[in-house]
């Protein structure tokens, strides 16, 4: 079986206000040369457009899927919401909750988004594929039952678990989120319940601010079932793969999954406008070596990937790359070109150790 893809075009002509970067126009904020978000179709289009040029898209199983349907929304979000999500778009697109624009259609293109990664997901669970990529757009972690926040409409992670729960294809999955930012919305729809393992690897404190404390493990049924790993700024590769092997791993081995879903944002990247975590290619690639190898051993390979942040158009196609080479075992390279001048502005050997002493604290506090 090979490695499933999902994606589809209509996902990059999803459309934001006339924002400049993270603020709206007016006032004393002028309008910039390129107009709009960070969140910007040109940084996933650019990792497919890689993909093609190398050859590697020739090895993956290209797909599209349907969009989520009305049910599959209902089972994360209020009706109140999506009616109201839905009529904004109707008439002319809009903003609602925290600043999360979208144009005429912008409903129908995040329920696409969000059957994207419902049918990547439910593919490897039906066993039609060894493991899969969701090219989605918009993205979803942030994303609260009734409050869209952080370019964020529609919950697309927790939507296809839910789908898949629904069918019975998994009992028991597993949420490892590496985007920079703190996976708020998807911890906040898990956060009572035990059959969801939410993981979160995040820049402390750079979005949302008041989330993502290493004390927020869960309530109710949920308590120990939500673990978020805040890293300073700067941690870069080695606190990554550390983090990975002592304390994502055991957690996972704790909980034993079924299945593993992974929220794959590339803004903890070195050139990425909205983080400071000199994360590389290479430790993507590592993650996710080390992701598969769990899923080898835990639920017989059944990992799925969910596009999420990274804002920068010239380095997240890499990334991609770098990751989908590994999940698919193609020898198929796109070479970084910053792999020199990244392993030089790593952290030195000092600074190193005080990141590993963070990595030290988080593993008494979990683990005991």
């Amino acid at each position: 079986m090979e490695t499933a893809f999902y994606w589809d075009e209509r996902c990059f002509w999803h459309g934001g206000g006339n924002y400049a970067f993270m603020l709206p126009i007016g006032g004393l904020v002028q309008p910039m040369g390129a107009g709009g978000l960070p969140e910007n179709p040109e940084t996933k289009r650019r990792l497919k457009n890689l993909i093609d040029v190398t050859g590697l898209a020739a090895e993956l199983d290209m797909r599209g899927a349907a969009p989520a349907t009305w049910t599959d929304l209902l089972r994360v979000h209020p009706e109140s919401y999506l009616r109201k999500f839905q009529s904004l778009s109707d008439e002319n697109g809009g903003e609602i909750g925290l600043r999360t624009p979208f144009a005429k259609g912008g409903f129908e293109i995040a329920a696409l988004s969000a059957g994207l990664a419902k049918a990547a997901f439910c593919a490897v669970l039906r066993g039609e594929a060894q493991n899969s990529y969701a090219l989605s757009r918009p993205p979803g972690h942030h994303c609260l039952p009734e409050f869209p926040n952080g370019f964020c409409l529609l919950a697309n992670i927790a939507i296809a678990i839910e789908a898949a729960m629904a069918d019975r294809l998994t009992d028991r999955v597993a949420v490892i989120d590496w985007d920079v930012h703190h996976g708020n919305g998807t911890e906040a729809i898990f956060y009572n319940r035990d059959d969801v393992l939410t993981i979160s690897i995040h820049q402390e404190h750079n979005y949302p601010l008041d989330t993502g404390d290493a004390e927020d493990r869960g309530t109710d049924a949920g308590q120990g079932c939500n673990m978020n790993i805040p890293l300073p700024p700067g941690a870069g590769h080695a606190t990554y793969i550390e983090a990975m092997e002592r304390l994502v791993l055991p957690a996972l081995e704790e909980f034993q999954p079924d299945s593993i879903i992974i929220a794959c944002g590339y803004d903890a990247a070195a050139l990425d406008p909205l983080g400071r975590m000199l994360a590389t290619a290479e430790t993507f690639r590592q993650m996710t070596e080390l992701a598969m190898d769990a899923a080898d051993e835990l639920c017989n390979g059944r990992l799925t990937m969910v596009h999420e942040g990274g804002y920068s158009e010239l380095y997240v196609p890499f990334c991609g790359h770098a990751v989908l080479q590994q999940l698919s075992a193609s020898t198929i390279a796109a070479p970084d070109p910053f792999t020199d001048t990244f392993a030089a502005r790593q952290p030195n050997p000092a600074i190193r150790r005080y990141f590993s002493s963070v990595i030290d604290d988080l593993e008494a506090q979990f683990f005991g």
